[in-house]
Order: C-alpha cells, then structure tokens, then sequence
C-alpha cells in the first residue's frame, strides 16, 4: 500500500512483547509516526484502565479503542467519548444461553464510567479465574450481571476458547459478538455488530480517513474484523491461524518488533 494515513494496532501479542513491554525500537517506530502528524490508534480488548500505561511506553496519545470495540477513549483527557454496553436485561439473556452452552461457566463483568476509574470496573463471580495478575471484585451473579457492561468474560477450565466460542455461537447466533484473546478457556462477549473494526471505524471517519488508507495489526481473532476492515491487515508471525489466514501480510512476531518492522517502510 500506499504510505497509510492512520495506524491501528493490537496491544498484546503486537504492540507488546512477551514481557508486556513496548521495545525501544518499537517506541521509536512509533514515535517516528507521531511526529510524521499520522495517527497511531491503539486497539484493544483492554479496558480504559489499562491503556493510559501502553500508551506513554508507546509514545502515542489521541484516541484508543477499548474492550473489543465497546469503548472509545480519549487518552489524553481520560475521558469515555462513547460506550457500547449490554443492558442488564440482555445480560440476563446471555447468561442463560451461557448456563445451556457451556455448564459450570463463569463469568466476570467490566463497566465503564465517564473516565476510566470512575466505576467498580470489574465483577467477578467466585469462581471466575483470572487469565492476568490483576485483583478484581467477587461478587454474586446478580450483581455481575446488575449493570449494563462493555464486556463480558467467560471462564471454563475444561475448554479451549475456541470451544467455548463455537459453543456459545450455536445458540445465541448474531445476538451478541463473540471473541477471545488468549486460548486458555476464556471468551469475551459484546453487544451485537461491536467489533474492533467498528470502533476503529468511528475513529477514521473522526479523523476523515477512509478504510483504505488504515494499516491495521494484530495477531488474534479478536483482531480479525480489524484486520479485514483496513484497506492492509497486518498478522503476526505469533498470530492465530484465524486471523493468519484473512491478512493481506506476516511481519515478524511481537519479540521480533514485527509492528516497528512493517512502518519502517514508510516513517
């Protein structure tokens, strides 16, 4: 392609390397882009909460799309601009369709305020088990399930997540957007039609830049509406066969400064 007019990236698995960490030649990568005027989105299935850090390692500011597209953030005013949240009613709904599809589930909740600590953030039922090293609220279903939420997780150890995903799908079809992230028997679910691609949409019309201007990358099926969405998708060397299979190109892995090594093209 053409040198692109806007930049989106994943963050683990792409942006961030095995150690959670963004490389000095990534961040100067990236910061070459900033100062080039072209923007740098960061897209993610984190919340608000856990962007402002990736963001400051990274040398990028401006808007990053959160929880799989549900959220748009304005970084450098902390503030929430829009929020795609189930209410607790369909929250109902789907834990139902989740107790038939996969028994002995559990299941967390985030929530999202006007900024990005202005909420309890993330319930969780007794036994839900945490993927990261992050402490979170326990709570009873009802509570869990009480708010409308930008997200919500479902834990089961005897599944891989790509189980649990084709499961799920069976029986609530397009009534919600289902994804995940990691392969340890955790999926993440949206409202219907919320995908990354959906809010990095919103971002490049903001921005008055059309799809085929986007380079986008990314390395798991959370990622692949993206990556289909722009008008060049970008997977990982590290990426899930799915989201391998719809990208126009392989860069290296997120060790290997895969991102920092398809800009370099350009900036």
């Amino acid at each position: 392609m053409e040198k692109p007019a806007l930049v989106a990236s994943d963050v683990d698995g792409t942006l961030l390397g095995t150690d959670e960490q963004v490389s000095e030649y990534t961040a100067r990568t990236v910061g070459r882009v900033v100062e080039d005027g072209t923007p740098f989105v960061l897209v993610s299935g984190r919340p608000p909460r856990w962007m402002s850090r990736v963001a400051q390692a990274a040398g990028t500011h401006g808007y990053a799309v959160c929880a799989n597209g549900a959220v748009l953030y304005d970084l450098d005013e902390d503030r929430v601009l829009w929020q795609r949240g189930i209410s607790p009613q369909r929250l109902n709904d789907l834990a139902n369709a989740l107790d038939t599809a996969l028994p002995g589930c559990a299941l967390a909740a985030e929530r999202v305020g006007a900024r990005a600590l202005d909420v309890e953030p993330f319930l969780a039922e007794e036994d839900y088990k945490h993927l990261w090293a992050d402490g979170h609220g326990v709570a009873t279903r009802a509570e869990v399930l009480g708010h409308t939420s930008v997200k919500v997780l479902v834990r089961h150890e005897g599944m891989t997540s790509g189980e649990m995903a084709a499961a799920i799908r069976a029986v609530i079809r397009d009534e919600f957007a289902v994804t995940y992230s990691a392969s340890g028997g955790l999926i993440e679910i949206s409202e219907r039609n919320v995908t990354k691609a959906t809010g990095l949409a919103d971002v490049a019309e903001r921005l008055g830049v059309a799809a085929s201007s986007v380079i986008a990358f990314g390395d798991m099926p959370n990622d692949v509406p993206m990556v289909q969405w722009a008008g060049h998708g970008v997977a990982m060397a590290n990426a899930h066969p799915e989201l391998l299979e719809v990208a126009d190109e392989v860069t290296g892995t997120n060790d290997q400064d895969g991102v920092a090594l398809v800009l370099e093209r350009w900036f």
